[in-house]
């Protein structure tokens, strides 16, 4: 007599040991990010495109949009593209990308225009960028563009700056995840001069374009900001593979913190802060500690908070915390931000005096290495 074995029960482990290996590879996303439309994100996306077809590599074209580019509309030529969504909408029939399709496609890549693109109401998603994030997770490599206002860091800089309003935004995670992002890079003149010839815009929209948002100051703030945010996410980047070797080690990049109260002397060293950071190319924070179980009067939270959101304005950073000892406070913040200058507010009629010694000297014992700004008040010459 054979005695019935029972049949093996998986263990939790083992059916998501399954589940994992059958569920695909994310997808990778490689970004072309521009200063402005016009430098030639969508032409080098599609030259990518081409090259990979030619090696072999299954492409297909997600959505693109020329604008009536010729030598753009050219380079789809050879390249298979999906056919796009009809949705209508306020009586009007809009064509939008079909994501569903791409998946059931599945092709090795996709080239997918504009990241930061709003989708018109009844579709599966509000923002295309998070149908490539739905198409990544199928398996499928991306391939996209974006103009650095729509990222959504940078976008408050650029409403301020410029005066323009950037109403489509992309999280900055989604950017800085992404496995690879090129600057497609080119001089504000270069630009203007491209725009004249009529590879941009149609004659009619040419000059009401370079005289308002396509000006010689316009172009060179976005230039700077995008070439600040991709030098941002190299040392992000760096940052992460130097960490990964050993604990301990130095900051290999600048990092900029203004510490940040509701006096109005602040106003002078958060200026400073900007201007240093913008001198080094590198990001900065704006940092306000403040006490538990204090609470500040309604005009000291004000002033605070006008002197962080004057930080904002200038490209800042904003760190809220609470600590019972500033000094720790601030070596905490200085150690998980990996800040290299400290910039302080100088007065000497009210100072910085905890246990007997100033706040810059605590912090440079606490903190070997940190470089102290002092700044003093701006007096007018007599």
């Amino acid at each position: 007599m054979t005695a019935e074995t029972e049949p093996h029960r998986p263990t939790a482990d083992e059916m998501l040991a399954r589940i994992a290996a059958d569920k695909p590879a994310r997808g990778r996303l490689r970004i072309y990010l521009g200063m402005a439309p016009g430098v030639g994100k969508t032409y080098s996306m599609l030259e990518e495109g081409h090259r990979r077809h030619d090696r072999g590599t299954d492409v297909v074209v997600g959505f693109v949009e020329t604008y009536g580019r010729l030598h753009t509309a050219a380079l789809l030529d050879g390249l298979e593209a999906i056919p796009r969504r009809r949705i209508e909408y306020g009586g009007v029939v809009v064509e939008e990308m079909d994501a569903d399709a791409i998946v059931a496609r599945h092709p090795g890549v996709v080239l997918i225009d504009e990241l930061a693109h709003t989708n018109v109401p009844g579709s599966a998603r509000e923002k295309r960028w998070q149908d490539v994030q739905a198409i990544r997770d199928a398996g499928i490599d991306v391939i996209s563009t974006c103009n650095v206002q729509h990222v959504e860091s940078v976008a408050g800089a650029v409403e301020t700056i410029l005066g323009v309003p950037v109403r489509e935004r992309v999280p900055d995670e989604i950017v800085r995840e992404a496995d690879e992002v090129e600057l497609v890079d080119m001089s504000p003149h270069a630009l203007r001069q491209r725009m004249r010839h009529g590879n941009v815009y149609p004659p009619e929209r040419t000059a009401i374009a370079l005289d308002r948002f396509f000006t010689e100051p316009n172009l060179m703030a976005l230039r700077d900001l995008s070439l600040r945010f991709v030098a941002g996410a190299v040392d992000e980047e760096l940052e992460g593979t130097v960490a990964e070797q050993g604990i301990g080690l130095p900051p290999v990049t600048e990092r900029v913190m203004v510490l940040a109260d509701e006096s109005p002397e602040c106003r002078h060293a958060i200026r400073r802060a900007g201007a240093l950071a913008s001198a080094l190319r590198v990001p900065w924070i704006a940092v306000a500690v403040e006490t538990p179980g204090i609470q500040q009067s309604r005009d000291r939270q004000l002033n605070l908070q006008a002197n962080l959101d004057y930080a904002v304005d200038l490209g800042g950073d904003i760190v809220r915390g609470e600590a019972n000892d500033l000094v720790r406070g601030l070596a905490e913040v200085i150690a998980e931000h990996r800040v290299t200058h400290l910039v302080l507010a100088h007065r000497p009629h009210r100072g910085f005096h905890l246990h007997g010694a100033t706040l810059p000297d605590r912090l440079l014992e606490e903190i070997p290495g940190l470089e102290v700004h002092l700044v003093g008040e701006a007096r007018p010459r007599p």
